[in-house]
């Protein structure tokens, strides 16, 4: 059977946002267009991980002999999206993996999100992973602006978390935090 794909081609908006406190908070991709609102949840390292690498992206295609591709160096003003994630936030599904890529005939990148697929241990001996075809997937194709400005977005986004010990590099909650130094530290 074909998966559902929910797909999204310019959307109006595009977001990582969470739900929760901060270390107890719920990662989210959110994409509309129009009235259509699909929100798919994340790992945080997912939701950095994922910023990260559009930049990666962004900064090679400016790299470019001539900018071909018009990438702006700095997040666009116009674009730039500080609102918290749309309503009703229902999770269509968990992101297991996340893919990548660039579309030069559109000059978009083109982000897609697959489910995490449960196997049994037993079926993982009779059948071929790379022949299971997961039920939905979310596709979204953005401009290098966007892109720009949902990268920016995404890094404040998992920076706004619980602050990091200066010592241990841990997070530190609102309680007492005692520092779990790494052995043989003095």
């Amino acid at each position: 059977m074909a998966p559902i794909v929910h797909g999204f081609d310019w959307p109006d908006r595009l977001v990582i946002g969470t739900v929760g406190q901060p270390g107890e908070r719920t990662f989210y991709i959110q994409a509309r267009a129009g009235k259509q609102l699909v929100s798919v949840s994340m790992e945080k390292q997912q939701s950095a991980a994922l910023a990260e690498r559009i930049e990666e992206i962004l900064d090679e295609l400016m790299a470019e002999d001539g900018n071909p591709f018009s990438v702006p160096a700095l997040t666009p003003e116009g674009l730039v999206d500080n609102d918290p994630l749309e309503q009703p936030v229902e999770d269509q599904f968990r992101a297991g993996a996340l893919g990548l890529g660039w579309d030069p005939t559109t000059a978009q990148l083109v982000i897609e999100a697959f489910p995490i697929i449960e196997v049994d241990a037993e079926e993982l001996e009779v059948i071929d992973l790379e022949e299971i075809e997961p039920e939905e997937v979310l596709v979204i194709r953005i401009p290098v602006g966007t892109a720009r400005a949902f990268a920016k977005r995404t890094r404040e986004v998992v920076g706004a978390g619980r602050p990091l010990c200066p010592l241990c590099s841990l997070p530190m909650d609102d309680d007492d935090h005692i520092c779990e130094l790494p052995e043989g530290f003095r």
